[in-house]
This record gives structure tokens, C-alpha cells and sequence, in this order.
């Protein structure tokens, strides 16, 4: 349901986080369960402003002009604005999109990057939107993005903690102790559609391989719930472990994520993995004690990590 109200304001802005799926990727594009949470250290921040020249203009961090004429690469976020536009009739617009979230780094950059845009564009027309609108509208520029996505990273750049999402559906978890990770961007990006698409394939190829692989990874999603309610880290960290194990087994780690890995777990992790497509992009590593992460991010460095962070998912 959208609530409009009278009136337009002048300029709005709005803001979304960066998300990390913890356990289940791969898997949960066909039909298994995947926990996610966001990360609220990385955010996204769009503004949208009444059109100073009567006519949509978009600014990134790599394009200043009109919405009509962005690159490709920008498509996501132009259907972003158009969608959020034709949603609530706005007027021309200069959005502004500000981003500190790695592009193409499994981190859904692309789904908070729509998250923020459809917020700040409503809130521009003084329009209320619920979250099955704004999740609608964030999935539908997803699409472009990635061809066909979950819809785990639209559910979880709006989330408020760790959630659990199966076939379009999502709850929040309950978390019985704080969970500290480290995340670690490796520098290379890949490319989700393609990961997605390659897992795909193995349909075709090797059936009994994917089905293995896909019962594996629904166990561990289950064992995670468990950990992460209890807050048994041994089992959160065996988990991820476990994890790590069955998507390189898929062919959707590299060498420079599997080097990263075993550096966290030299370190000290109690368990660490890829996370988002793969082929590129972040790990994750769970620190035993928030005091851990350090040496553990430090350790990742050291291994070729371009930048890492720290996030903790608070007890609910």
C-alpha cells in the first residue's frame, strides 16, 4: 500500500546499507533457504531534488548528466529512478547517489543503491511507501542488475538484522549472543549474473553434483539459525567453514578468495567464507571475540585484502 500526502518538497534524501549473506548463497536461487544480514557500516545515500532545468539528471560518482543519456553500466540505477518516478508521477528530478559500498563485491551495492534512490524520490513526493512497495520496486531494478536475482538483497538492504529468506518470503532471527565478522574485499570483482548462471548450468551438466551440493548448503543454513540463536560460535564458524568448502566445490570461489580464507583461519577465525556470487568480491571471517577481529582483518590484509571492515550483528 502507498500512502501519498498534499505537497512536494524541494530536495529529500534517504539512505540503505550494504548487506552480507552469511550462509546459502547459490542455493537459495533454487528454492533453498539463505540467511543474510545487513551491514550497516556501508551505506548508500541518494538525494532527489525538483529538476533545476525541467529535466531528470542523475549524478554518481562517475556521471554527471541527464538520466537519459547514463552508460550502460548505470542501468540498474536509472531503472531505479524511473521506477520510483513513474511510481509516485514525480516531476523531473536531479538524484544524486553517493556510494560507500564496493561495486560488484557481493556486498549489493546494486539493491542499496535502489533502496536508496525509490526512498529519496518518494520521500521527495511526500509519498509513504510500505515495505512490500519499496521491495517490489527495489527487486524490479535488481532484475536489471542481475537477470534473476532471489530477491534476498532487496529484503536485506532494508532489514534491521539478520534475516532468513526462502522463495520470496523472509523473517527476521533471533540472535542469542553478538557475532562479530570481519569482511574483507579482495579487490577483483565478479560478475553475479554470470556465477548464477555457471551454477545453472550445472543442471544441465551434472545434476547430481548440484543437488549434493544444494542439500549441503540447506543444512548448513540450518545449523547456522541454530548457532546464531544459541550463540554458539563453534557451530557458526563450522558452518561458514562448510560453506566456503561446497561453493568453491561449485566453482564459484578463486584462488585469491580461497588464499583469503585460509588467511582468516590462520589467524585465528573460527570459520570463514565467500560471500554474494563470487568469482570475485568479499569474504567473510567470524571472530571468536570482537577482540579477535583485528588480527584477523590485519591477516587479510597481509594476504592481498584491499580493504576489510568489521561488523557485529547485535543480539535480538
Amino acid at each position: 500500500m502507498t500512502n501519498v500526502s498534499s505537497g512536494v518538497r524541494d530536495t529529500a534524501t534517504a539512505t540503505a546499507h550494504a548487506k552480507a549473506i552469511l550462509v546459502g548463497e547459490h542455493s537459495v536461487v533454487h528454492g533453498a533457504p539463505a540467511i543474510a544480514t545487513p551491514l550497516d557500516a556501508l551505506t548508500i545515500t541518494a538525494t532527489a531534488s525538483l529538476a533545476r532545468d525541467g529535466v531528470t539528471t542523475l549524478t554518481t560518482d562517475d556521471y554527471t548528466g541527464a538520466l537519459d543519456d547514463a552508460p550502460v553500466g548505470l542501468a540498474p540505477t536509472v531503472a531505479a529512478v524511473r521506477l520510483a518516478m513513474d511510481h509516485v508521477h514525480a516531476a523531473p528530478l536531479d538524484v544524486e547517489v553517493r556510494n560507500e559500498v564496493p561495486l560488484s563485491a557481493g556486498l549489493g551495492s546494486s539493491a542499496a543503491t535502489a533502496a536508496a534512490i525509490v526512498r529519496a524520490i518518494a520521500r521527495c513526493a511526500d509519498v509513504d511507501l510500505d515495505d512490500a512497495t519499496l521491495q517490489s520496486l527495489v527487486h524490479q531494478a535488481e532484475q536489471v542488475a542481475h537477470g534473476r536475482p532471489s530477491g534476498l538483497d532487496a529484503r536485506t538492504v532494508v532489514a534491521a538484522g539478520p534475516i532468513w529468506f526462502q522463495s520470496g518470503a523472509s523473517r527476521p532471527l533471533p540472535v542469542g549472543a553478538p557475532v562479530t565478522i570481519v569482511v574483507a574485499d579482495s579487490g577483483s570483482r565478479g560478475s553475479t549474473r554470470e556465477m548464477v548462471a555457471h551454477v545453472a548450468e550445472l543442471r544441465r551438466t551434472d545434476p547430481a553434483h548440484l543437488d549434493a551440493a544444494i542439500a549441503t548448503l540447506t543444512q548448513v543454513v540450518h545449523d547456522f539459525a541454530e548457532g546464531l540463536a544459541t550463540g554458539d560460535v563453534a557451530a557458526l564458524g563450522t558452518a561458514m567453514s562448510t560453506a566456503h568448502v561446497e561453493l568453491r566445490g561449485l566453482g564459484v570461489s578463486t584462488p585469491h578468495l580461497d588464499t583469503l580464507v585460509e588467511a582468516a583461519m590462520a589467524a585465528g577465525s573460527a570459520g570463514a567464507k565467500l560471500t554474494g556470487g563470487g568469482g570475485g568480491g568479499c569474504v567473510l571471517a567470524l571472530a571468536p571475540t570482537v577482540h579477535d577481529a583485528p588480527a584477523i582483518a590485519a591477516a587479510m590484509r597481509a594476504a592481498g585484502a584491499r580493504a576489510t571492515w568489521t561488523a557485529t550483528v547485535e543480539t535480538t
